[in-house]
């Protein structure tokens, strides 16, 4: 396929600041890699570029198709390629602290925690200034301090922002998670971006050496950019200019996390000599699908100006009226079982989007019924399973002994013989002297009043661990690591806690499976190290888990929220309540924000785009809520997409949901 027009401007404008307006299906991965082999070939070294998207995922296809379109001609010398810096906001902020973090005060080796760290963390924190989980739950705290990150607030300012005797509290807790982490010289998700904005803005020299480390800069979906990373891009484009931003505002969608679609709207106002391209020629869907899209989204004003088309005709959407929720569940299967019995479609060309997650439970009784091969995304991350995360603590523990999260969680696991009672002997020693767990079992004054097989064992422990740092510190590689686990006996480990002979071989299939990717990340690697590889395990989180990729590969029909579904396309699409309090969400609806309604709105616009050639959005006239069946209210989404926004329902609708603000500005 040849670039179209606008394609073209956007490929061959390879200076100054440039914002290309991609509208969803619009051949947007294509231009940004034709753009950095554009870059290349004009005579730009491709480690002078830096590529920048928000998923490891979308990292990988841009490298791979930069690859390809470039063939072999970017041969260099011990027959590797110099290759452009194509990563996500996160790996590329943990390349700048691994080389600056110290000036913050961290070991350079500094450990990233996940979300099990954070709450044990969290959980201390609360247990110090005596708050009872009652009172605020672990999990809900880091939800709250990861909501202040989002927003750059350090723990005085979320002080001094928060009213709320609870909100104080957390702010309080927030004090001395912050505190703990940098004494464990640890950084959670959120401070990967935080500590590189605060690294910038103190030292001004960092920011100087890291911004001419490049001459171009090219970010992929900028409208879901957050403050931090935001200041992060502009403070690395200012020096030479050279940005492109690529996007589409009208899939902003993630505000919930942070994201700010203001950038992208005043990208002009930053860069005032910006150049605009608009990709408008849609791939990917039907007229009528897309014209439906164009109807919805036209109803937000705050929007850059843009109008999808295609010349690909169809078949017109399908609106669905149910008499309950359990009908809906009931015709919407029942009508892909019959699609797949007369036509050519695989379950795979079929998905169920939805906006809540405990909508899917009646889909998935249906769909079992009927025997038709689903699956639900968004289940447990392969990164969460316990064996993964005892096996990743034993190499973090190799790397930085002194991380107590990590050394806790391997010390008597699988079990060797140390007491609980020796485990609280050490902590309560390594915090009255201020040292960590690990020097407590080196200090000869502390271990020796342990006695006994304890005492033995830590010692044992001990050595294991030391002759382990010091060989992945000479040499990081498989051997190592399968060695590793032999000593540890973690096989044994799976076969004590599962009896069933399928559960301990996928449990077993799981710690083969890090082996995988670690094999993986050493062949990408020039010079592979511990650190690194520990890194990429640590970043690997936010994206879609191992299972997730494995899930959508299976021959089922898929079942996903639509947030989930943003970057993904189907032959058949499924909107499911399409009913005010679902789409558009309760929340927004009652919110003072008054573009809460305008993001979920965005959300719609993503879900009828997801479809290529079949769409059909259902609603339930009444559903169960708390046992008793409840009558439901159409989505004002309905009148806007088909073009009855003059219908006196849709009127009716908005006043009666929206609050007063969001009445007035319509």
């Amino acid at each position: 396929m040849s670039l179209n027009p606008a394609q073209q401007t956007a490929v061959e404008t390879l200076s100054n600041p440039l914002l290309v307006l991609a509208g969803a299906g619009t051949g947007k991965t294509r231009v940004v890699t034709y753009r950095i082999a554009r870059l290349i070939k004009n005579g730009i070294r491709p480690s002078r570029i830096l590529a920048v998207t928000f998923t490891n995922k979308a990292a990988k296809e841009m490298q791979t198709r930069v690859t390809e379109v470039l063939g072999n001609r970017n041969s260099a010398q011990k027959g590797k390629r110099e290759r452009p810096e194509v990563s996500t906001f996160h790996s590329l902020c943990v390349r700048i602290l691994r080389r600056h973090i110290d000036r913050l005060g961290y070991p350079k080796q500094f450990a990233i925690y996940d979300r099990g760290d954070q709450e044990t963390l969290a959980r201390q924190a609360l247990k110090e200034i005596k708050i009872s989980n009652t009172a605020l739950k672990p999990g809900d705290l880091i939800a709250k301090i990861s909501g202040w990150k989002c927003q750059s607030l350090s723990p005085d300012e979320a002080a001094a922002e928060s009213w709320a005797a609870k909100d104080h509290l957390a702010a309080l807790a927030y004090d001395r998670y912050q505190k703990a982490l940098k004494t464990k010289g640890a950084v959670d998700f959120d401070d990967l971006l935080l500590k590189t904005e605060e690294l910038f803005k103190k030292f001004p020299d960092v920011l100087k050496l890291e911004s001419e480390r490049f001459d171009h800069l090219l970010i992929d979906e900028y409208q879901d950019t957050n403050g931090s990373q935001y200041r992060i891009v502009r403070g690395l484009a200012l020096p030479h200019r050279n940005i492109c931003v690529v996007g589409d505002d009208d899939q902003a969608i993630y505000g919930w996390r942070g994201a700010e679609v203001s950038h992208i709207l005043n990208f002009r106002r930053d860069w005032p000599d910006a150049k605009i391209v608009r990709l408008e020629t849609n791939y990917r869907s039907t007229k009528q699908i897309i014209d439906w899209a164009n109807q919805i989204i036209a109803f937000n004003k705050q929007r850059h100006d843009k109008k999808l088309r295609t010349e690909k005709m169809g078949e017109p959407p399908r609106i669905l009226q149910c008499k309950d929720g359990e009908t809906e569940a009931k015709t919407v299967v029942e009508q892909i079982r019959e699609r797949l019995a007369e036509s050519k479609r695989q379950p795979r060309d079929f998905a169920v989007l939805f906006r809540t997650n405990d909508q899917p439970r009646a889909f998935e009784m249906e769909f079992r019924l009927a025997k038709v091969p689903y699956v639900l995304i968004g289940g447990q991350s392969f990164f969460d399973k316990k064996e993964v995360r005892d096996v990743l603590a034993y190499l973090k523990t190799a790397m930085r002994p002194r991380d107590d999260v990590s050394l806790l969680r391997i010390l008597n696991t699988p079990p060797r013989g140390i007491g609980s009672t020796s485990i609280q002997k050490l902590t309560e020693n390594a915090v009255s002297q201020g040292k960590s767990v690990w020097d407590a079992i080196s200090a000869p004054e502390i271990i020796g009043q342990i006695v006994g097989k304890s005492r033995e064992s830590l010692e044992a422990f001990r050595n294991l661990i030391s002759e382990y740092s010091h060989k992945f510190q000479n040499h990081f590689s498989l051997d190592n690591i399968n060695d590793f686990i032999d000593a540890i006996g973690y096989r044994h480990e799976i076969e004590r806690n599962y009896l069933d002979p399928e559960e301990r071989s996928a449990r077993w299939e799981s710690v083969g499976e890090i082996l995988n990717t670690a094999a993986a990340y050493i062949q990408d690697e020039n010079e592979p190290t511990l650190v690194g590889f520990l890194d990429q395990t640590s970043l690997a989180g936010p994206d879609f888990s191992a299972e997730n990729k494995s899930e959508l590969q299976k021959n089922a029909v898929v079942l996903m929220t639509l947030h989930a579904a943003k970057g993904l396309e189907f032959k058949e699409v499924y909107m499911v309540g399409l009913e005010e309090g679902i789409l558009p969400h309760h929340r927004s609806v009652s919110s003072d924000d008054i573009l809460a309604v305008d993001e979920e709105r965005r959300l719609c616009y993503v879900g009828v785009t997801r479809a290529q050639l079949r769409l059909t959005l259902t609603l339930a006239l009444a559903r169960r809520k708390w046992g008793e069946m409840r009558p439901t209210i159409p989505s004002r989404f309905l009148y806007e997409i088909t073009g009855q926004a003059d219908n006196p329902n849709y009127q009716k609708t908005v006043e009666q949901q929206s609050p007063k603000n969001e009445k007035k500005r319509r």
